[in-house]
């Protein structure tokens, strides 16, 4: 079986630098910034937001990248299934001097994202592949994408096509193991023109890790690779 990642050589994999964490809190069981959360972030710093424009941070974990978003003057909307992360992430908001308003609830919930309200949709959701019975402890949803990476990704697109606005963009990153063209599909289904804006090459984190073995037996992973591809997928509404 083919698989879905490539092994890049040295001169090829330029992981974005290290995110700095000054006053940045990662309670146990939150997310904490890794590679992917600066990849992102500098994508979100490419766009043109500011004062005035709505931004919604689905999964927000520790609450980096809305703090970001809030620094350009936008309005901003945090939302994340996990109680401890949107403890973290208002105390994250209130460390940084950054206005953001962090709610508890799943990304298809109609109350923390109404139709049609915001001009830009960002994500980092849980995407590493996770074998089935992984245990599904509260904790545990911050990082198990489901067995094929997708049971949050698939989420984060219908929820996004749902609440931007026209002219609207979604930004969000994953693993070129959740598969790139299945975002990009499933968002041009629902009428948004997507493709793959950034793509890079990072070091396996510890989750990934973890897993190598299982991920090899399902024909996802090389039995030689070390690096992990990460995607940003944008994604604009009509």
């Amino acid at each position: 079986m083919s698989t879905q990642t490539r092994t890049p050589t040295p001169a090829r994999a330029h992981p974005p630098a290290p995110v700095r964490r000054a006053r940045l809190l990662t309670l146990p069981g939150v997310y904490a910034p890794q590679y992917d959360t600066e990849f992102l972030m500098r994508a979100l710093r490419r766009e043109d937001i500011g004062e005035g424009d709505a931004v919604l941070d689905l999964g927000t974990g520790s609450g980096a990248l809305a703090v970001a978003a809030a620094r350009t003057g936008a309005r901003v909307t945090a939302v994340d299934i996990s109680w401890r992360a949107v403890l973290t992430a208002r105390l994250n908001a209130f460390l940084s001097r950054q206005q953001v308003t962090v709610r508890h609830g799943t990304l298809s919930a109609t109350e923390p994202a109404p139709e049609r309200a915001y001009d830009l949709v960002v994500s980092n959701p849980p995407y590493v592949p996770s074998p089935p019975l992984t245990p599904r402890r509260a904790a545990a949803r911050a990082w198990e994408g489901g067995a094929r990476g997708r049971t949050v990704v698939d989420q984060v697109c219908d929820t996004a096509s749902r609440v931007l606005r026209p002219g609207g963009v979604l930004l969000m990153v994953h693993s070129g193991l959740s598969g790139a063209q299945a975002s990009i599909d499933r968002l041009q289904g629902q009428g948004m023109r997507a493709e793959v804006a950034d793509r890079t090459y990072v070091p396996f984190g510890p989750v990934l890790r973890s897993r190598r073995a299982w991920l090899r037996e399902q024909g996802l992973l090389a039995d030689n690779a070390t690096w992990e591809e990460l995607v940003i997928i944008r994604a604009e509404r009509s």
